[in-house]
C-alpha cells in the first residue's frame, strides 16, 4: 500500500456543505483532505431552485431562528458573491383576503394543516416578520403590498382571479456549482496543507486510516484525527463505508425544469411568482438566463442514486404554473432540461414537506478508535457559511485550537474586488477587452460569468481574442481549455454541467460533445507532433 499521508481533518463529500467546511478549516491553517466520490456539487447542490433566501414558508412552522440566519447570510451572500447572487424581485400572489389565517395558526402550534389559501392579510403579516429578520446586514427594500387592480397592472399576464399580491426580495444564485468550486480554489490558495479531489472512491478504513482509489486506480491513504460526514442524502451510505451503521437520513426529491418560452419569459418581467397551489404546495417560477425555471416537487425518495424527475413530477409542474398563467400553458415542447437532487434532510416521521430544513450534526466515531466522524445533516444553501462555522468550530474543540479567522464578510472567488456599476464597471471591462484582445460585449459576458476570476483568463488570450465554439457560440475553444487546466476538471461532464450551464440550460448535445472532446484533444496532439 501507498504511504500513509497524516491529515487533522477528511471531510467526505463536496456538496456547499462540503466545500463551506473546507475553505473554513483551510483557513485556520490546518491540514484538511477532502474526498468527492463525482465532482465538486454534483449533488443536491447542483439541483436546487438556485435561490439564496431566507425561507418565508418556515415562518408557519415557527423557526425563525433559521429564518434571521438565512436571511443575514442571504444578504451577506449579496456583498461577497456578487458576481453569482443576485437580488430577485418576488411576488407572492393570493386569492383571497383572510384566507389560511386558520391554517397559519394551527400549523405554528405544531397542529397538521394543509395549507390550500394564504390570503392578504395573513401574507402581509408573514412578509412584515420578513422584513425584521431581514435588517442585518440589510441590502434590498422591505415589502409592500399590491391590490388586485394594482397586480394587473404590473402583471396583466397572472390570472385575472388573484386579489392581489405582496412584493418582496430575495437572492438569484446564477451558477451554483461554481460558487462551490470558488471556495475550493480558495481554500487551497490560502492553504499549502488543503488538498480537495474530485472523482475518487472511499474503498474503506482501517483504524484511524481510509483508503480511497482515484479515477486511474490508483491507491491513497490518509490518517485523520477528525473526519466529517458531508455526503449529503449518502450520509448513511458513506458511514457504511466507515464500518459505522446509521439510520441519519431521510432524503426529499425536489424536481425543477427549464423552460424555453419566450411569451411566458417576457410575462415574468424579470420577476419570480411564488406561490401555493391547492394541494398546499408552494412552487416557484422565475427568469434564469433566458430560460424559465420552474420548481420544486418534495417527495420523499429512499435511494438518492435512483432520483430522477419524473414524468408526473414534469406534469404536476407545469399545471402548477397554469393556476397562475392560464393563458401561458408549458407544454412539452418547451421544456429543454429537468433536474432533480435529494435534500438531506434528517430522518423524521410524518410528511416529507414538514421536516426542518435547519441543520445539525450527528456526532459518531470511527470503529475501535475515538475518532470523531461529525454527520452535516440537513442545511440549505443560503447557510453554507454558517452551517460551515459551526462545524468547523466543532472540528476545532476536538483538536484543541483556536479559531484564527472568521469567514463573515469573506468574499468569494470572483465576487473578490468585484465592480457592480458605473465606472468601475466600465473601466474593468474596458480593462478585460483590452487585455483578451475581445469586445466590450464579450467582457462583459465573461465578466458576469466568471466575475474577476475573468482577469487570470484573458491574460492567457494576451490580446489575440478568441475561437468561438460552433455548437455553443457564447464559448470559447480558448475559455473551455482555461477551464479545463485550471478547474480540477474531471471529464465531460464537468464542464457541460458544473463549470458551464450549457447543459442545464439545455444545449448538451452529441454535436457539442464532439467538439469539445476536439478542443481538449488538441493540444495534446499539438505537443507530441
Amino acid at each position: 500500500m501507498p504511504e500513509i499521508a497524516e491529515y487533522d481533518v477528511v471531510i467526505l463529500g463536496a456538496g456547499i456543505n462540503g466545500c463551506g467546511t473546507f475553505r473554513d478549516l483551510a483557513l485556520q491553517g490546518l491540514r484538511v483532505l477532502m474526498l468527492e466520490r463525482g465532482d465538486f456539487c454534483q449533488g443536491a447542490s447542483a439541483a436546487s431552485s438556485r435561490l439564496m433566501h431566507g425561507g418565508l414558508k418556515y415562518l408557519e412552522s415557527g423557526e425563525f431562528r433559521l429564518v434571521k440566519e438565512s436571511l443575514t447570510e442571504r444578504n451577506m451572500l449579496l456583498a461577497t458573491a456578487p458576481h453569482y447572487v443576485h437580488p430577485l424581485e418576488c411576488v407572492v400572489p393570493v386569492r383571497s383576503v383572510w384566507g389560511g389565517i386558520v391554517g397559519s395558526a394551527a400549523r405554528f402550534l405544531g397542529i397538521k394543516a394543509r395549507m390550500k389559501d394564504r390570503g392578504l392579510l395573513i401574507t402581509a403579516l408573514g412578509l412584515r416578520l420578513y422584513d425584521i429578520y431581514g435588517r442585518a446586514l440589510q441590502a434590498m427594500p422591505n415589502h409592500r403590498m399590491l391590490s388586485r387592480n394594482g397586480l394587473r397592472r404590473l402583471l396583466p399576464d397572472l390570472s385575472a382571479s388573484l386579489a392581489g399580491a405582496g412584493i418582496y426580495y430575495e437572492g438569484q444564485l446564477s451558477h451554483a456549482e461554481r460558487l462551490g468550486l470558488e471556495l475550493v480554489l480558495d481554500a487551497e490558495a490560502a492553504n499549502p496543507a488543503a488538498r480537495a479531489l474530485n472523482h475518487v472512491e472511499l474503498t474503506g478504513v482501517s483504524g484511524d486510516v481510509l483508503t480511497w482509489r482515484d479515477a486511474s486506480g490508483r491507491m491513497a491513504q490518509a490518517r485523520a484525527r477528525v473526519v466529517v460526514n458531508a455526503g449529503g442524502a449518502w450520509i448513511d451510505a458513506v458511514n457504511a463505508r466507515l464500518g459505522i451503521p446509521s439510520r441519519l437520513m431521510g432524503g426529499s426529491r425536489g424536481s425543477h425544469l427549464i423552460v424555453d418560452h419566450p411569451a411566458l419569459l417576457k410575462a415574468l418581467d424579470g420577476r419570480m411568482i411564488y406561490f401555493g397551489t391547492p394541494d398546499g404546495r408552494v412552487n416557484l417560477i422565475y427568469p434564469f438566463m433566458g430560460k424559465v425555471l420552474v420548481g420544486a416537487t418534495d417527495i420523499a425518495q429512499g435511494d438518492p442514486d435512483t432520483a430522477q424527475c419524473s414524468e408526473e413530477e414534469q406534469s404536476y409542474l407545469c399545471a402548477a404554473v397554469a393556476e397562475v398563467f392560464p393563458d401561458l400553458p408549458i407544454r412539452a415542447e418547451h421544456v429543454v432540461h429537468r433536474f432533480c437532487g435529494v435534500r438531506p434532510l434528517p430522518r423524521a416521521d410524518g410528511p416529507i414537506g414538514a421536516v426542518t430544513r435547519d441543520h445539525s450534526i450527528a456526532s459518531l466515531s470511527l470503529p475501535g478508535t475515538s475518532v470523531p466522524v461529525h454527520c452535516l445533516i440537513g442545511g440549505k444553501w443560503t447557510t453554507f457559511r454558517a452551517f460551515a462555522e459551526v462545524a468547523a468550530d466543532r472540528v476545532l474543540a476536538d483538536l484543541g485550537l483556536a479559531r484564527r479567522i472568521t469567514t463573515r464578510g469573506l468574499a468569494i472567488g470572483g465576487g473578490r474586488d468585484f465592480p457592480r456599476e458605473g465606472q468601475a464597471r466600465r473601466d474593468y471591462v474596458s480593462k478585460l477587452a483590452l487585455m483578451g484582445g475581445i469586445t466590450p460585449a464579450r467582457a462583459e459576458a465573461l465578466l458576469s460569468r466568471y466575475g474577476t476570476r475573468a482577469l487570470a483568463f484573458c491574460a492567457t488570450l494576451r490580446g489575440r481574442g478568441e475561437a468561438m465554439l460552433t455548437q455553443a457560440p457564447d464559448h470559447s475553444v480558448e475559455e473551455i481549455r482555461h477551464i479545463a487546466a485550471t478547474e480540477k476538471v474531471g471529464g465531460l461532464e464537468d464542464i457541460l454541467h458544473r463549470r458551464t450551464l450549457i447543459g442545464l440550460l439545455g444545449g448538451d448535445c452529441p454535436a457539442l460533445r464532439a467538439e469539445l472532446s476536439a478542443v481538449l484533444e488538441a493540444p495534446a496532439r499539438r505537443e507530441s507532433a
